[in-house]
C-alpha cells in the first residue's frame, strides 16, 4: 500500500435513500485514519440530527455545519433568495475550506440538490473541484448529480429505490433519516 494520496471526487447520487449515510460512513473512516474531515449541509437547517450529535462526541479533527435553511418552499421568491444566499456562504465556506489545506476530507452534502434548484451554479461546485489540492478528498451528495460533476467524479454511486417506508406513510424516523 502507497502513502501517497491521490484525493479522489465521490459522488452518492439518485433516488434511493442513503446518499448522506454513505457520505457519513467514509467520513467516520477517514476521521478514524486520522484525517481532518469537514461536512458541510447545503440544505439541512434547523434540524437536530444524529450525525451532530455524533460529531460533537467524536471530538477533534471532524466537524459538521449546516448551512441550508430547512424544507424549501418554491413559490415564495423572499425565502428562494435567502435560500440561495445562504447556499452562497455555503460555497464561499467551501472555497476557504480547500484553500487552506487544512482538511484531507470535506463533504458536501446535498450539494447536488443545491444545483438542481439554482441555488448555487454548477459552475461554481465544478471550480471547486477543479482547485483541490491534490491530496483533498471531496464527496458531494443529493439527487440529481449533474453531468459535469459525474465526468469529474472518480467514484460515482447511484442509489436506487426499490421500496421506502414514506410510500406506506411512516414519516422520517430518528437515528434513519436524521
Amino acid at each position: 500500500m502507497s502513502n501517497d494520496t491521490t484525493g479522489l471526487v465521490l459522488v452518492f447520487t439518485g433516488e434511493g435513500k442513503g446518499k448522506t449515510t454513505a457520505a457519513l460512513g467514509t467520513a467516520l473512516r477517514a476521521w478514524g485514519q486520522g484525517m481532518k474531515v469537514l461536512f458541510l449541509q447545503f440544505i439541512k437547517g434547523s434540524w437536530h440530527t444524529g450525525e451532530q450529535k455524533a460529531f460533537a462526541k467524536l471530538g477533534n479533527n471532524i466537524e459538521i455545519h449546516q448551512l441550508g435553511l430547512g424544507f424549501i418552499d418554491f413559490n415564495d421568491e423572499n425565502q428562494m433568495l435567502q435560500h440561495r444566499q445562504a447556499a452562497q456562504q455555503g460555497i464561499k465556506m467551501a472555497q476557504a475550506a480547500i484553500a487552506s489545506g487544512e482538511y484531507q476530507m470535506i463533504v458536501l452534502d446535498e450539494i447536488n440538490y443545491a444545483i438542481a434548484y439554482r441555488l448555487v451554479e454548477a459552475t461554481a461546485v465544478v471550480e471547486l473541484i477543479k482547485t483541490k489540492p491534490q491530496h483533498l478528498h471531496i464527496i458531494l451528495t443529493g439527487r440529481e448529480a449533474s453531468a459535469e460533476i459525474i465526468d469529474l467524479a472518480d467514484l460515482v454511486t447511484k442509489m436506487e429505490m426499490i421500496k421506502h417506508p414514506y410510500q406506506k406513510g411512516i414519516t422520517a424516523q430518528k437515528g434513519i433519516e436524521f
